[in-house]
């Protein structure tokens, strides 16, 4: 077997405004089944949004996050708050982070790595 191709779904109480807030983020749509279903692409991810009420998330974790990379931290944070997107920030041996949650909640964060 040859894993060809994944991706993270992530559920969304509102697809519209979740696949709106990726793309201001610099995502692209990649494929879309009505309001059932979209991927949203960038370098290196596709990321599923699959559309969900509380009822459909019993028993489901929702604890996921992820991070990225950018070529310019400093652009990338300066896109954030242009977005209005509350924005922790956070340094340590490993880098610099840019912690910020999707209009669901689910955790995210760019990170300028120091490896």
């Amino acid at each position: 077997m040859i894993i060809k191709e994944s991706n993270v779904t992530i559920n969304v109480k509102k697809l519209n405004d979740s696949i709106s807030f990726y793309e201001s983020i610099g995502f692209t749509v990649k494929n879309r089944w009505g309001e059932h279903y979209a991927q949203m692409t960038a370098p290196g991810i596709t990321i599923g949004l699959h559309p969900t009420d509380e009822a459909n998330l019993k028993g489901n974790s929702g604890n996921v996050s992820i991070g990225f990379t950018t070529d310019n931290f400093e652009a990338t944070e300066a896109l954030l708050k242009e977005q209005n997107i509350s924005v922790v920030e956070r340094k340590e041996d490993g880098g610099q982070f840019l912690h910020f949650n999707d209009s669901d909640g689910t955790s995210l964060y760019f990170i300028k790595p120091n490896w």
